[in-house]
């Protein structure tokens, strides 16, 4: 099974991405990096599962979603976000707490794109003047950012030429470190199997996601029905109008040399 990084496997720093006031907590950030990474954790890669079933969790079914197989969290829902050309573009598990999103990326062979990644989402945020706070998991670094609309908080997993990404989103206060939110999205990436295909993909590249047939059909039953209405709406307002009065006949007019008649038949 692919195990977690350890520390002696961490490649060169890249350029830090901490302010100056940052500077003593990210020096105590990396002495404790991976300090509670437990290697019996998922993610895991498909090849390494040792089952014919893969959607057989821990404790229940995993979501089979092609690139990647996540177990439900109880009373959780569904909600599929589309392409504009109408493929599913991302999977989303909502629960009482906020939305839990779990993507899978290309990568290389050599772990390390999700160090890239988490900072270059803080250099984001911060450009975008919300607040960033990049803790120790149990993967390594999370970040955790608040903006105007929600909180977020960004967890990231290197696995052999793929990165998961668990992104957490709710209200304030939902993404901090001992949120419950914060605790059901952990539970689902130590159960989660990552797919990564043979197909070669670029470096960052989102694996792709596929619904399962019967979510598939009820979402297109959903979009032909949406679709009709929206071309209900459509129709002319003239259309549910009455139709305007016949025309009144004009009666013809008399000429000087006769009726319009003896005209017509000179």
């Amino acid at each position: 099974m692919f195990g977690r990084k350890k520390k002696s496997q961490v490649d060169e720093e890249p350029t830090s991405f901490f302010g100056d006031e940052d500077e003593a907590a990210s020096e105590a950030f990396e002495e404790d990096f991976d300090l509670h990474s437990d290697e019996s954790d998922g993610p895991y890669d498909l090849a390494d599962i040792g089952t014919e079933e893969p959607t057989a969790g821990r404790n229940g079914q995993r979501l089979d979603l092609g690139s990647v197989l996540v177990p439900m969290p109880t009373g959780g829902q569904l909600q599929v976000e589309m392409a504009p050309n109408g493929t599913p573009q991302a999977v989303h598990l909502v629960t009482e707490h906020g939305r839990i999103t779990v993507a899978a990326y290309a990568a290389p062979k050599s772990p390390g794109q999700w160090r890239e990644v988490v900072a270059e989402l803080a250099q984001s945020l911060r450009e975008d003047n919300s607040p960033v706070t990049v803790e120790n998991g149990p993967w390594g670094r999370e970040l955790s950012a608040v903006t105007a609309a929600m909180d977020l908080r960004f967890i990231g997993v290197d696995g052999p030429r793929w990165m998961v990404r668990c992104v957490l989103a709710g209200p304030s206060g939902s993404t901090g470190a001992d949120a419950p939110l914060v605790a059901i999205a952990r539970d689902i990436l130590r159960d989660t199997v990552v797919n990564r295909g043979t197909e070669p993909h670029p470096v960052r590249t989102p694996l792709p996601v596929v619904l399962p047939q019967v979510l598939a059909e009820q979402l297109a039953a959903a979009r032909e029905q949406q679709l009709a209405q929206e071309q209900q709406a459509a129709q002319p307002m003239v259309d549910q109008q009455p139709p305007p009065p016949a025309p009144r006949p004009v009666p013809p007019r008399r000429g000087e040399s006769g009726s319009a008649m003896q005209q017509l038949s000179q």
